[in-house]
C-alpha cells in the first residue's frame, strides 16, 4: 500500500498534464515527491535516467513526460514523435524495473485505437484495424509503452499500469496553432477573431470530426485514485464517455466567449480520426468516475488563458 509519505517520482511534471497531477498529489497530502525538469534531467538520455532512479529509490514512478502535439506536428514529425516517446518510456519503464521499483503508472492516448474503431473504443478494440495516419507514430509509441508494462508486469511481477486518456484541455495548455491540439488552437482562434472584429473564423478539414474531451484536472484525479489500486487488466480508459463534432466545440466556445462568426472549412486539412469516443464501463467498474463538466472546465480554463496567453 502506498502512504502519504511514499517516495514517488512524477517525471514531466511541467507540463500540462504533469502539473495538473502535481497539483493533486499535494492536495491530497503526498509530501515526499521526486521532482526533475529537463536541466536536471534529460529523460532521453539512459544513463541519466538509470542512475537518478537508482539513487532515489523511488516507491512509485508516474510517467507523464512525452513529446505531444496535434495532428499538424504529429503529421509532420513523425520520426521525432516516435524516437522521444519510445526512448522518454524505454528508459523510465526499464530503468524502475532495475532500479527496483513495484509501481509505474504510464499514461497514454485515445489515438491507441483503429481509425475506424468501433465506438465507444472498448480496451479489448487495440490492434483490431489499422491506425489513423496522421498520429500512427505516436500511437505506436504508446502502444509499445503499454505491451512493456505488461510484459515487465507479468515477468517480474511488477504493479505497471497504464491509463488511456482522451483529447485534454485546462490550464497550462499550449497554443500555439501550428502544434497545439484541437480545442486550445479553438479557443485561441476565436479569442483573436473576437479581439480584432474579425467576421469569420477558419477550421480545418469538415468539422464534423467527432472528439471527447476532458478537464486536466478531472483525468488527474483518476491518477489519484488508480494509484494504489490493483487492475487486472493492462489498461484503462479514461475520459467522459461523450463525444461531439468540431463544429460543436467550435460553436460552444463562441457562445461562452460571446461572440458570432461564420465558420469556413478548410478541407485540404484533414480531419485525422473521423470519432474518438472512449468505453469507460472497466474505469467505472473499479469506482472511478469523470466529475467535472464541460462548462466548469472551460471557465477555468478561458480564465487561464486570458491570464497568462
Amino acid at each position: 500500500m502506498l502512504s502519504k509519505k511514499t517516495k514517488i517520482f512524477l517525471a514531466g511534471h511541467k507540463g500540462m498534464v504533469g502539473s495538473s497531477i502535481l497539483k493533486k498529489l499535494k492536495e491530497n497530502g503526498y509530501s515526499n515527491l521526486l521532482l526533475a525538469d529537463k536541466k536536471k534531467l534529460n529523460l532521453l538520455d539512459q544513463s541519466k535516467v538509470y542512475n537518478y532512479l537508482a539513487k532515489k529509490k523511488p516507491k512509485l514512478v508516474i510517467i507523464a513526460a512525452a513529446k505531444v502535439g496535434g495532428i499538424l506536428a504529429n503529421s509532420d514529425f513523425k520520426e521525432k514523435f516516435l524516437y522521444e516517446n519510445l526512448q522518454i518510456q524505454n528508459n523510465l519503464i526499464h530503468g524502475s524495473y532495475l532500479a527496483k521499483v513495484k509501481n509505474l503508472i504510464f499514461l497514454g492516448s485515445s489515438c491507441i485505437y483503429p481509425r475506424n474503431c468501433k465506438q465507444p473504443m472498448n480496451e479489448k478494440y487495440l490492434l483490431s484495424g489499422k491506425l489513423e495516419e496522421t498520429n500512427d507514430a505516436y500511437a505506436i509509441a504508446k502502444i509499445a509503452g503499454i505491451y512493456m508494462c505488461e510484459n515487465y508486469s507479468k515477468s517480474y511481477n511488477l504493479n505497471y499500469k497504464c491509463l488511456m486518456p482522451p483529447n485534454m484541455y485546462g490550464p497550462g495548455d499550449n497554443y500555439n496553432l501550428r502544434n497545439s491540439h484541437f480545442f486550445s488552437a479553438l479557443l485561441r482562434k476565436i479569442h483573436i477573431a473576437k479581439t480584432k472584429n474579425k467576421k469569420n473564423i477558419v477550421l480545418w478539414g469538415s468539422g464534423n470530426a467527432k472528439r471527447e474531451l476532458m478537464f486536466v484536472d478531472d483525468f488527474a484525479d483518476s491518477v489519484i485514485f488508480f494509484m494504489g489500486k490493483k487492475i487486472k487488466e493492462p489498461f484503462l480508459n479514461i475520459g467522459t464517455g461523450k463525444s461531439y463534432s468540431i463544429k460543436w466545440f467550435a460553436e460552444f466556445l463562441m457562445k461562452k466567449i460571446g461572440v458570432k462568426l461564420k465558420i469556413k472549412y478548410d478541407r485540404s486539412k484533414p480531419d485525422g480520426m473521423p470519432k474518438k469516443c472512449l468505453d469507460t464501463s472497466l474505469a467505472r467498474k473499479y469506482g472511478w468516475r469523470s466529475k467535472v463538466n464541460f462548462d466548469e472546465g472551460f471557465y477555468i480554463t478561458y480564465k487561464d488563458f486570458q491570464k497568462n496567453y
